[in-house]
């Protein structure tokens, strides 16, 4: 079958396109940007097709030759207006579609009894829009749990950082969790049946609290949830905005998502798919846990550092990462030569004093201090210190990544790529933290006003040091 995936580069088409290529499905993607697909391990095996939702003139031919379709994407990070940005989308691929045998479209459970929120009407506008105009089997699902899935991630967070949590009375509210893997499920074997219109599919419901407690008791840990009567929408989604690293703009439509209990009828699904039974919310929270302790996480909600930026910061899977890129007009080998040299008598180019006195403190604290400088000037070797670091990778020419054995609350890790860009080099930089608890939490953000003016000086007195004859 010729299938067509919208939302390819997102959290849940990104998991979909390779498993449609396992079954054999001919691949077509929609994309914005074509650079956004070309990393990944499915690129060369799907046809790739640049185009925008928001712009019709760029869908011409993108229908043609296609059995089936899924329409994966909405709007809601990218403005206030999201709705009407989603409302202009759905229209123009319903344009570009006609035609089509099937189109499969990921939307949201609505609540019962109670006033939807403005996301969960609009992603329910989407589908009516779709299913006036095409043959249209529409998943209607709760919080997707999944490692990198939002949802997961601010009941991850909120649970890790929060040992006790003052929380709005709507936290008694039934929601309909689902497991990234069961919604993956439902939405290929919709391949396998015609147009079924509106399915609603989900795990047994819980309240929002039990959500937390049960991630809790998956990681051996004990938290106390107070309710609270009054604590406003926005000003919970501020909270969740600062604690985990779901953005404000995201935060506030997932709260008001589950002010009013979510759950859906989930019998129709069950009769049309008797072979998927999903997952409990238990089991999904700890294969979720299991694929992060892995590293195998195939996605995540928030998108990749895109290739305009020239910093990003960054809070995903307990890690926080700031990333700058720097343009270099010299070949990778020099910019690699120049990174793999810092350390030991060379230094660190930058806030001399600052590195100092850190080595200084860690001394103190039982740390090794700056003391143990490096082996050589130029040649890193993994395993080897360099100063209060530990080389953890290291390639020759093109990255090297040091991991800190100084004293901090968590664990951290500096690294530099050389990457080919045109005529000369991408030089990235990335820190990356790993807070352990509230206290390395606060410690990342308390001190990330110097490291934030630290990184930026380092990055270009990198690119300084290669670019000298």
């Amino acid at each position: 079958m010729r299938v067509l995936v919208t939302g390819a580069t997102g959290y849940i088409g990104g998991r979909l396109v390779p498993r449609l290529l396992e079954r054999g499905h001919a691949v077509r993607v929609l994309v914005r940007d074509r650079d956004r697909v070309a990393g990944r391990s499915w690129a060369g095996a799907v046809e790739v097709v640049e185009g925008d939702l928001l712009q019709p003139e760029s869908l011409a031919g993108l229908g043609k030759g296609i059995d089936a379709a899924y329409y994966l994407v909405h709007s809601l990070n990218q403005s206030p207006d999201y709705a009407a940005l989603d409302r202009r989308a759905a229209g123009h691929f319903a344009s570009a579609l006609k035609g089509a045998g099937l189109v499969v479209y990921l939307g949201g459970l609505l609540p019962r009894g109670g006033e939807a929120s403005e996301h969960l009407s609009s992603r329910a506008e989407v589908g009516e829009i779709l299913r006036a105009a095409l043959p249209v089997t529409e998943f209607r699902a709760g919080p997707v749990i999944g490692s990198g899935s939002a949802s997961f991630e601010m009941v991850r967070y909120l649970t890790e950082r929060l040992p006790v949590m003052l929380a709005p009375k709507w936290i008694e509210n039934a929601v309909q969790p689902i497991a990234v893997r069961d919604i993956l499920a439902y939405l290929l074997e919709a391949l396998e049946r015609p147009p079924q219109g509106v399915v609603d599919v989900g795990a047994p419901p819980l309240t929002f609290r039990e959500m937390m407690v049960g991630y809790a008791a998956v990681r051996g840990w004990r938290r106390r949830i107070i309710a609270v009567p009054v604590l406003a929408p926005w000003l919970a989604a501020q909270w969740v905005g600062l604690v985990t690293p779901i953005s404000n703009r995201l935060a506030v439509p997932l709260i008001r998502g589950i002010l009013h209990p979510l759950v859906g009828d989930v019998a129709r699904a069950r009769a049309l798919f008797p072979g998927i039974v999903p997952l409990d919310y238990r089991e999904a929270v700890e294969r979720a846990l299991e694929k992060i302790r892995a590293g195998v996480v195939e996605t995540r909600w928030s998108g990749a550092l895109g290739a305009a930026a020239a910093i990003e910061l960054q809070d995903w899977e307990g890690l926080v990462k700031e990333t700058r890129t720097l343009h270099l007009e010299v070949p990778p080998e020099r910019a690699a030569r120049a990174f793999m040299s810092l350390g030991g008598e060379r230094g660190w180019l930058v806030w001399e004093w600052a590195w100092a006195v850190r080595g200084l403190i860690d001394q103190f604290l039982g740390g090794p201090g700056l003391r143990r400088g490096r082996r050589h000037p130029q040649e890193l070797l993994p395993g080897e210190s360099v100063d209060f670091w530990r080389v953890e990778r290291v390639e020759p020419g093109r990255l090297l990544r040091l991991r800190a054995e100084m004293k901090v609350p968590g664990r951290a890790w500096l690294q530099w790529e050389a990457v080919p860009e045109g005529s000369g080099t991408l030089l990235v930089q990335t820190a990356i933290f790993q807070p352990d608890g509230l206290g390395g939490f606060l410690y990342w953000h308390g001190i990330y006003p110097l490291h934030q003016k630290i990184f930026s000086d380092l990055i270009r007195a990198v690119g300084r040091l290669a670019e000298k004859p």
